[in-house]
Parts: C-alpha cells; sequence; structure tokens
C-alpha cells in the first residue's frame, strides 16, 4: 500500500495545472522530485507485480485525462453526443406520455325534412341525363324526366353516396319518385315535421 501512495504521488506530482494554460503542463520541479524517488520506485517493483503497476500508471494516465483536455473534442463528436442524449430523452418522455390516441368523430348536421328536400333535388340537378328545368319533387323519373331502368338505378347509387346509407334493391323499386327519395331516407333517419 506504501508503494502505490509512492507512485501515486509521484505521478501526481508530475501533472499541475498552470494558471495560465488550461491544459495540465509538467513541473520542472516534479521531475526533479520524480527522478529522486526513481530508485524507491525501482525497489517497489521488485516486491510488487509488473501488471499491478502498469494498472497504476493507466489509472493515473485516465485521472491525468479526466483533469484536463487532452485533445480536441471536434465539432462532428459534439453533434453525436448531443443526438444521442436528445434521443435518450426523446425515449423516456414518449414513454412517460404514452396515451392510446383514440378519434373521436362528430355528428353530421341535424336533418331536417328541408335539408333532405334540398340535398336530393341537389344531386338530381348534378345527374347529367336530367333536365333541371323540369325537375320537381312530383316528377316522375320514367314517365317525365325520360329516364330508363339503368339511369333509375344511378340515381338511387347517388342517393346512398350522398346519405352514407345502403338502400335494399326492394325499396330501391318503390322509390320513382324525388317525393319519395325523401320521404324513405326521413323514415330512416327518423325525421317527422
Amino acid at each position: 500500500m506504501a508503494a502505490a501512495n509512492l507512485i501515486r504521488s509521484a505521478f501526481s506530482g508530475l501533472v499541475r495545472k498552470s494558471t495560465t494554460y488550461k491544459a495540465p503542463v509538467v513541473c520542472r520541479l516534479s521531475t526533479v522530485a520524480l527522478q529522486q524517488k526513481y530508485h524507491t520506485v525501482k525497489a517497489i517493483t521488485r516486491t510488487y507485480n509488473i501488471q499491478q503497476i502498469q494498472n497504476l500508471v493507466q489509472y493515473q494516465r485516465k485521472r491525468q485525462y479526466a483533469t484536463g483536455p487532452v485533445h480536441k473534442i471536434t465539432q462532428q463528436e459534439i453533434e453525436e453526443r448531443v443526438m444521442k442524449v436528445c434521443k435518450a430523452y426523446d425515449k423516456l418522455v414518449s414513454a412517460q406520455n404514452r396515451k392510446i390516441a383514440v378519434r373521436n368523430y362528430s355528428g353530421g348536421a341535424p336533418l331536417t325534412l328541408q335539408l333532405i328536400r334540398d340535398r336530393v333535388i341537389l344531386v338530381l340537378q348534378l345527374y347529367d341525363k336530367i333536365n333541371p328545368e323540369k325537375l320537381s319533387l312530383e316528377s316522375h323519373f320514367i314517365n317525365d324526366l325520360g329516364l330508363d331502368s339503368l339511369d333509375h338505378v344511378e340515381i338511387i347509387m347517388a342517393m346512398e353516396d350522398e346519405f352514407g346509407f345502403e338502400i335494399p334493391d326492394a325499396d330501391a323499386e318503390r322509390l320513382l319518385k324525388p317525393k319519395d327519395i325523401v320521404q324513405y331516407v326521413a323514415d330512416k333517419e327518423d325525421i317527422y315535421e
């Protein structure tokens, strides 16, 4: 133990911090003191294992690096260190704030009979085979507007897209006027006035 303290004091005496320089500097007096203690250190190496001495020297070198900047850190090393810290922080924060994402949908505007009428008439006016001047709530698709059965199917599909529900074929055969479509949608949505 005394030998380890002697070696430690010898290496610590070798490196001193300078007030003018930020890096550690070797003092001349320390080297003289180390040379005087050389014979004592040489005697200690005979009794102690060489591996123990090498470990102690490496410990002193690590300690020396910790006391002052030995090599200049590059910009890239600084950026890598900062990114590592940021990534670790992000992982920590995301683990603490983990929440289950829930998407909430609002309901549509409340439907009224007048709104349903306006939407049905608008869809029918946009259909290219219907003359908007002849269109009314009482006009018959086949007799008054001159549509055939395929056109009638396309109109029913457009109404399904507009109101967001499927109309069965048995019900679609009975919807031959815009007024019938308005009444069917109102019954389906439970709208009464």
